[in-house]
């Protein structure tokens, strides 16, 4: 008998286990080191490695042969895989060696290095639980965190010390804080210098942050987990730099911002990038490594906010700055001080630079991320086919990772001089195929994507609308991309005519369409989920029933999906909200402060944004879900909000998850999510 779709979409993590990832391509451009498990149901992630001139594959970890296939973590592991998004275990990550002759690696707060050539791993001894540790350039050393200090074991003689440990309670070195994980997607804390001699250090001090505690219902024997959450408007780590040298040596490198977004190393010296609290400026210092002076290379200012975007700032072998800017309403790759790409081609981020040769990524059209290189002053595309494109380069080697709307599969191909070469997914396949029409819906232009059942018929009949959107800052889910369209599709088939929008705030469509959301996250949001509605039900009038409308999404998702209900339920019929955003007050500061302001100094913005004065308004059916193990979106976002509802004497219903995050990756658990929503949705919009 074969598995229904929800149990298979459960098991497989949403279709992501076997899917290739992580590459690390050697500086000769003939190896290539990559993640995958064994199978599409497999969550125990292995190393490989490609041999290009062979075109073998091999094996070079496997977690079960270590005993360690199933992990018990350390806190500070389940947080960083918690912000990284990590829904497998196994091998989830490793660092290599500039020559990619040795990798490193943690397995259940173990210490583990394995030479590549021969597959030869052996277990370091490190003296407690061991995060993201990274070898040194020459391979001769591995830095790791431990206990919050950051420590350095020589890989010969195995002598193991602490280059800088906590002062007090509450102070890391070698972790990005909260802040920088979660809304700046940094998720390292040192950095190697290029001869394996120093390291940039970040040093966290969170005892400033308000302490949350969080608690697990179902075992009240159990205490409630201390967490720093720096709720917008309070606290955040101080979070400041040290270089330290592996002769003992520390050096101080002072900065004023609130923010440290990036650093890096490289054969020029070390360079940082901060940012004030506002976030309308951002600033690249070059760092003096004998004295931690710095030398201010470049300022970006922006009355709304300054765009953080990935990959930046680099450099090309001369030392010419590699940067990405705003400017004609576009973002674009500035080489030096001049912009190289024309407005209209949005850059998203820059995936490496070799020698003069920078990769980024770009689109002109919304829905497409293609991948694109720069040499020489000459642009070139290096994808075609419309779908989200990655990509690396390394010693004349090209690796091309694609999704397309012709398939929910990840396809990754090799390009070494004349040879093609493709790294195999071993996903497993879905039990449906997406049908997904991406449209520009109402005056915006909105990027829409529209799903009917697999067996409709055009015109046959009129189907309920279950709208999908995530509909914030930061994410799309409109691209063409078919793996994005899977649970969509299973919803449709259920006898839905699904429809995700891409709204105002929402990435791609140039600086000016994201700032329309500044001070304002509801109302543009709310608005443009209504015009994409009206507009696909114009363009299918005999295929949409307007009179039994719904709407679902998590996280701002969810925000949005209760926001609809309570503000326009002339419109909107149901809503699902799955750990939504309730009171702006109660999310952090770096995402909310970017796009609200402080409030202290706007309070009547975020009032506008929030969905607490809103509860008396309530007159459709609402399903509010939430992981009480959230820390992210906590519980108390939902709790606050029906303690409103049941206070203004209105009924909805709480469905609270015990033990789950703001990931929801247990099988159970998920598998039962989605029928529990389908159940919902055909008793709330039964004729």
């Amino acid at each position: 008998m074969s598995e229904s779709f929800p149990r298979l979409f459960a098991r497989t993590r949403r279709f992501t286990l076997g899917v290739p990832r992580g590459f690390t391509i050697a500086p000769d451009g003939g190896r290539v080191a990559f993640l995958r498990s064994r199978s599409g149901t497999d969550p125990v992630t292995c190393l490989w490695e490609l041999d290009i001139p062979s075109g073998a594959e091999r094996l070079v970890v496997d977690p079960a042969g270590l005993g360690a296939a199933d992990e018990d973590l350390p806190a500070e592991e389940r947080a960083r895989r918690e912000r990284a998004r990590e829904q497998a275990g196994g091998v989830v990550a490793y660092a290599a060696d500039s020559a990619l002759a040795s990798a490193v690696f943690a397995l259940s707060g173990g210490l583990y290095l394995v030479e590549l050539a021969t597959g030869a791993v052996r277990a370091l001894d490190a003296p407690g639980p061991v995060i993201d540790p990274r070898l040194s350039p020459d391979g001769a050393h591995v830095a790791y965190v431990s206990g919050g200090a950051l420590r350095v074991q020589q890989i010969a003689g195995g002598a193991d010390r602490a280059l800088a440990s906590p002062e007090a309670p509450g102070v890391t070195y070698g972790l990005a804080e909260f802040i920088a994980a979660e809304e700046l997607d940094r998720h390292r804390g040192f950095w190697w210098s290029p001869d394996g001699t120093a390291l940039l250090v970040e040093r966290a001090d969170e005892s400033p942050v308000q302490r949350w505690h969080i608690a697990d219902p179902a075992n009240p024997a159990r205490p409630p987990a201390s967490v720093g959450y720096p709720a917008a408007g309070t606290a955040n780590a101080v979070v400041s730099l040290v270089i330290l040298g592996l002769d003992g040596s520390r050096v101080e490198v002072p900065f004023d911002d609130e923010y440290l977004v990036t650093a890096s190393w490289g054969p020029q010296g070390p360079v940082i990038v901060t940012m004030p609290r506002d976030q309308k400026a951002q600033r690249v210092y070059a760092v003096d490594p004998a004295t931690g002076e710095t030398h201010l290379l470049r300022e970006t200012t922006d009355p709304a906010w300054v765009e953080v975007v990935g990959g930046v700032p680099a450099r090309l072998s001369d030392g010419t700055l590699v940067s990405v800017a705003d400017s004609e309403d576009g973002r674009r790759l500035v080489i030096g001080d001049a912009p190289v790409t024309p407005p209209r081609l949005q850059v998203r981020d820059v995936v490496g630079v070799e020698g003069d040769t920078v990769l980024f990524r770009a689109g002109a059209e919304p829905t497409e991320i293609h991948l694109w290189s720069w040499s020489a002053g000459v642009l070139s595309p290096l994808t075609e086919e419309a779908g989200v494109h990655s990509g690396q380069l390394a010693g004349g080697t090209l690796l091309i990772a694609s999704q397309t709307l012709a398939s929910p599969a990840t396809t990754v191909q090799v390009r070494a001089g004349a040879r093609r070469l493709s790294i195999a997914s071993v996903a497993e396949r879905p039990k449906l195929e997406p049908r997904v029409s991406l449209l520009s819906a109402g005056e915006r232009a909105l990027r829409t994507a529209v799903l009917f059942p697999s067996d409709h018929v055009p015109g046959s009949r009129r189907l309920p609308v279950l709208m999908d959107p995530y509909g914030g800052p930061h994410a799309q889910r409109v691209l063409a991309a078919g793996r994005l369209f899977l649970e969509p599709q299973w919803f449709a088939d259920q006898g839905f005519a699904v429809i995700i929008s891409d709204g105002r705030g929402t990435p791609g469509r140039g600086p000016a369409f994201e700032r329309e959301v500044l001070h304002d996250l509801a109302t543009p949001a709310l608005d443009d989920q209504v015009d994409a509605l009206k507009a696909v039900a114009q363009i299918y009038p005999d295929d949409i029933d307007t009179s039994r409308v719904a709407i679902k999404g998590w996280s701002f998702g969810g925000f949005l999906a209760a926001l609809a209900v309570l503000r326009r339920p002339d419109v909107f019929h149901a809503a699902i909200a799955g750990a939504p955003v309730t009171d702006w007050r109660l999310y952090d500061t770096g995402y909310t402060e970017r796009y609200l302001g402080h409030p202290r100094d706007l309070p009547e913005v975020y009032d506008r944004s929030s969905l607490m004065a809103d509860a008396e308004k309530l007159e459709r059916p609402l399903l509010l879900i939430h992981g009480l193990a959230d820390d992210n979106v906590v519980a108390a976002h939902t709790l606050r909000l029906s303690s409103a509802l049941v206070a203004a004497g209105r009924p909805h219903t709480v469905l609270p998850l015990s033990g789950v995050t703001h990931m929801t990756p247990q099988e159970v658990v998920a598998e039962n999510l989605l029928l529990l929503q389908i159940d919902f949705l055909r008793k709330s919009l039964a004729p």
